[in-house]
């Protein structure tokens, strides 16, 4: 069949199959376990926790989906706040209204681009108190349910600042590693350090299974409310009985069966996103203007995503114009999403903070980085970026 479709020479990031995909794969249509019932389903939660040091991993349909039931899990009731990052992929802030209630959206930080902890402890500590022992906005007299921050183009967020504080007040964190697996914080892989931990397999993330996620957890409780959720709540495994409203969240015995074969090369895919970034970065260095992502000395990023902020009154030309210039030679790029608080969807969500999600998004590019690239490809990139400031 022929598609009108026409691919960039050098995409954004597409996966890697490389691996053992095609065999397990045909070994699910050769033994017609294609659907949400398979070997590969427990095979793949059982090796994503190993690989995490976790105990428990609970397969579903997307990282929505694993934070749609991560919330109800945690106990996120309608009418309640969630503390998240304004800086992120609307996700986590969907999630949030899925289950009925608001988000207070936290601006970024320089140092990381994450969720800025001195902005979550200055409003939990002057905009917040205690009523029948559980923390209320002072502003809307909402209960505050959790906070969940997100981890951003592979890199971390400063969690330790934030669960000192949610612990003094009993919020769960909900860790949204959808774009950062394998990075670590001070020794620690995300997505185990909060209460819950969401993943998602989307077909530009390191691991893919096409589509699909994984929740995660130490406490086998929550894991059986995040696994029951995702089956419909049916309480029987015969009789089609179902104790409450429940989700078909599940991962598919083939989406499974890739993310096997992904998982076996995990090392090697971390591996390639670094070296990625490393040329990217030596390359980027002479020239003015054009500054990568930080990565920190607390923290192991997985260079997921390659982006760089583009000063134009340094460089001479900006954002919008490189990347239109890069589309003319075939080049993806990606802008950095709108931050949340300019979102018509979420017009209603009280934000806190300054400027700085909003500096990110006007002036922050993603780069092609997807894990086979060559270093010829990676070349012309950074020659026609070279190209733009001469030609401004």
């Amino acid at each position: 069949m022929s598609s009108n479709i026409q691919s960039p020479q050098i995409p954004l990031c597409i996966p890697s199959i490389k691996g053992r995909e095609w065999p397990y794969i045909k070994e699910c249509l050769d033994t017609n376990w294609v659907s949400s019932a398979g070997p590969f389903v427990e095979r793949f939660e059982h090796e994503f926790k190993d690989y995490l040091g976790i105990n428990h991993s609970i397969a579903v349909s997307s990282g929505t989906s694993a934070l749609h039931l991560a919330l109800i899990a945690a106990g996120v009731e309608p009418n309640d706040e969630v503390i998240v990052s304004d800086l992120t992929f609307i996700a986590p802030v969907n999630a949030i209204r899925y289950v009925g209630a608001w988000p207070i959206l936290v601006d970024a930080c320089n140092e990381s681009w994450g969720m800025n902890p001195s902005v979550v402890k200055t409003f939990i500590n002057g905009s917040c108190e205690t009523l029948n022992g559980y923390l209320h906005n002072k502003k809307s007299g909402r209960r505050i349910g959790a906070i969940i921050p997100v981890h951003i183009l592979g890199h971390p967020v400063d969690l330790n600042p934030i669960v000192e504080i949610a612990l003094d007040h009993g919020l769960p964190i909900i860790e949204d590693a959808t774009e950062s697996l394998g990075a670590t914080y001070k020794g620690n892989k995300v997505g185990t350090i909060g209460q819950i931990g969401c993943f998602s397999f989307n077909g530009n993330k390191l691991l893919t299974t096409g589509g699909g996620g994984m929740a995660v957890c130490h406490d086998s409780v929550l894991a059986s409310r995040i696994r029951h959720l995702s089956k419909q709540a049916k309480k029987d495994p015969v009789e089609s009985i179902h104790d409450e409203i429940g989700f078909n969240y599940r991962l598919t015995n083939i989406q499974a069966a890739m993310g096997c074969a992904q998982l076996e090369r995990i090392n090697e895919l971390l591996a390639s996103k670094k070296r990625i970034a490393q040329h990217y970065d030596l390359s980027f260095k002479p020239i003015p203007g054009i500054t990568p992502m930080p990565r920190t000395d607390w923290s192991q990023s997985a260079c997921w995503m390659y982006t760089v902020l583009i000063d134009s009154s340094v460089f001479g030309m900006d954002r919008h114009k490189v990347m239109q210039k890069l589309a003319s030679a075939g080049i993806q790029t990606r802008p950095l999403w709108q931050p949340i608080q300019f979102s018509p969807a979420h017009d209603r969500a009280q934000f806190i903070g300054g400027t700085v999600s909003q500096r990110l998004h006007n002036n922050a590019l993603s780069l092609p980085c997807s894990p086979d690239i060559s270093k010829i490809e990676q070349d012309r990139v950074i020659e026609m970026i070279k190209n733009c400031t001469l030609s401004s």
